[in-house]
């Protein structure tokens, strides 16, 4: 069930109207058949897997606030090797026995290994990650067991953010399933406006830049230069307005229900360096990482000084290009990331002295240029459905070229015009600007209410006339 389909547009606000009128010792049972049957939505027998790694942590995490010595280490390691055993099995698996396949081949090895021929159950890589953490802050004396177990399950399973997130952490989430909510304007004009926003981002944005987007990398052997380089540009914002529009309609939806998710997005695409641009972009995966993987690595080569940071933050970044996807191109995807934050690293005290000697205006505008580029090209090796199609995208963008740009103007996906989709993409970074400006996420009302009914009107307005209603998946869902 997608976010930008009809049927969820039937099935939130039925769960809502079901979640006031029920009794509050009821509703978190009512939210955790909600969660089930949105899931469900996809492959249904997956949410067996689910409901069965969800028993399991339930009882290893009474176990292990009990437990004492060895016995904690064994119940820790039980529970990480579960959830990311299913993790490896249906996300990994394929991956590693299709290069041991190929070295074999390489080897003249006659012998090769199975591959499975199997779904990836969606948002696997997400509800993994929670379920992770519930059982790390017991084990460090964090969280104290949840004895409820459909209180826990609801922890995993909650709907709006089971497939992609906000990663969330017990200690904000458990709480709030006990409290009595009762109906609040104020959150619910809040959420709305936040899904506003988000569909908006989704349908407006992402998905009209889709179009320009996935022609060019489908056909990039035959575009011209000016083509794929705004491709790279273009899929930046692409993703940006799908993967936060998602996180506003989840954290919307979420608040019309009195349930508070954590911020996923600060305004990432005017970040002033990479180290800045992680901290804003993501920031449930990338605090995630920080406190379960970098951290402890720093801590252990603490002694190695700025080399022992250099290599947590190398390892941490290759373990995130994996964790968004099981391919050559993600792991190169990770370790340019970690690359560039170890050369930020290292050249800390040089920047601070050219910081110092240009102009405020000029360092910043420079700065945030120089930013978006690299990460545009760092995002090519996300975008390309192989390492081999990333090298050779690359290749066709920096080799001059004898196409031409005049016969792609007016065909396909392509016929809203070069021009016109250069413009979308600049009023698309302005709408983003302004996004942190006008502050979308406003959690109360005060005297800018007819302000922010003329705004969310000219939203919908644009949804409704400039929409791309094709319900095109949100791309993180494939993770």
């Amino acid at each position: 069930m997608l976010f930008n389909s009809l049927s969820y547009l039937l099935f939130f606000p039925l769960v809502v109207v079901l979640y006031y009128i029920m009794a509050h010792r009821y509703r978190w049972a009512l939210l955790l058949a909600a969660s089930s049957v949105f899931y469900m939505a996809f492959v249904p027998a997956y949410i067996l897997i689910l409901y069965g790694t969800i028993l399991l942590d339930y009882v290893i995490g009474i176990q292990l606030e009990q437990a004492k010595g060895r016995r904690r280490n064994y119940l820790l390691y039980l529970s990480i090797i579960a959830n990311i055993g299913v993790l490896a099995v249906f996300k990994y698996f394929n991956f590693f026995t299709t290069n041991f396949n190929a070295m074999f081949e390489a080897m003249g090895l006659h012998f090769s290994l199975p591959v499975l021929n199997i779904l990836v159950p969606l948002g696997l890589s997400f509800h993994t990650f929670q379920a992770l953490s519930y059982t790390i802050e017991i084990y460090r004396g964090q969280q104290k067991a949840e004895r409820h177990l459909g209180i826990y399950a609801l922890y995993v399973l909650f709907f709006p953010q089971l497939v992609a997130g906000p990663i969330e952490r017990p200690q904000n989430m458990l709480h709030q399933y006990r409290e009595k909510k009762s109906f609040n304007p104020t959150m619910t004009l809040s959420g709305l406006r936040l899904i506003l926003w988000g569909y908006f981002k989704k349908v407006v944005i992402a998905d009209r830049i889709a179009m320009f987007v996935d022609t060019v990398y489908q056909n990039y052997s035959e575009m011209n230069q000016v083509y794929l380089i705004l491709a790279a540009l273009a899929f930046v914002i692409q993703i940006y307005g799908d993967f936060s529009g998602y996180s506003d309609i989840a954290i919307g939806s979420a608040r019309i229900l009195g349930i508070n998710l954590m911020v996923n997005f600060d305004r990432p695409l005017f970040s002033k360096n990479i180290t800045e641009f992680w901290r804003r972009w993501h920031i449930s995966l990338s605090t995630w990482f920080k406190d379960y993987i970098y951290q402890p690595l720093a801590f252990h080569w603490r002694n190695a000084g700025i080399h022992g940071v250099a290599s947590a933050l190398l390892i941490t970044f290759i373990a995130s290009g994996l964790w968004h996807g099981a391919g050559w191109n993600f792991f190169i995807y990770g370790l340019l990331y970690g690359a560039v934050l170890c050369f930020e690293l290292y050249t800390k005290n040089q920047r601070k002295i050219v910081r110092k000697r240009l102009p405020v205006w000029l360092y910043s505008s420079l700065s945030i240029g120089l930013t978006f580029m690299v990460v545009s090209m760092i995002q090519i090796f996300f975008r390309a459905t192989s390492l081999q199609d990333a090298v050779s995208f690359i290749s066709h963008m920096i080799q001059n070229s004898d196409q031409h740009i005049v016969p792609y103007i007016n065909e396909g996906a392509l016929s809203f015009g070069l021009y016109g989709y250069i413009i979308v993409i600049a009023t698309s970074m302005i709408m983003f600007f302004l996004e942190h400006k006008y502050d979308f996420n406003f959690t109360s009302l005060d005297t800018r209410f007819k302000t922010d009914i003329a705004v969310s009107s000219i939203i919908l307005f644009l949804i409704i006339t400039l929409g791309v209603f094709n319900q095109k998946s949100f791309i993180y869902f494939q993770f």
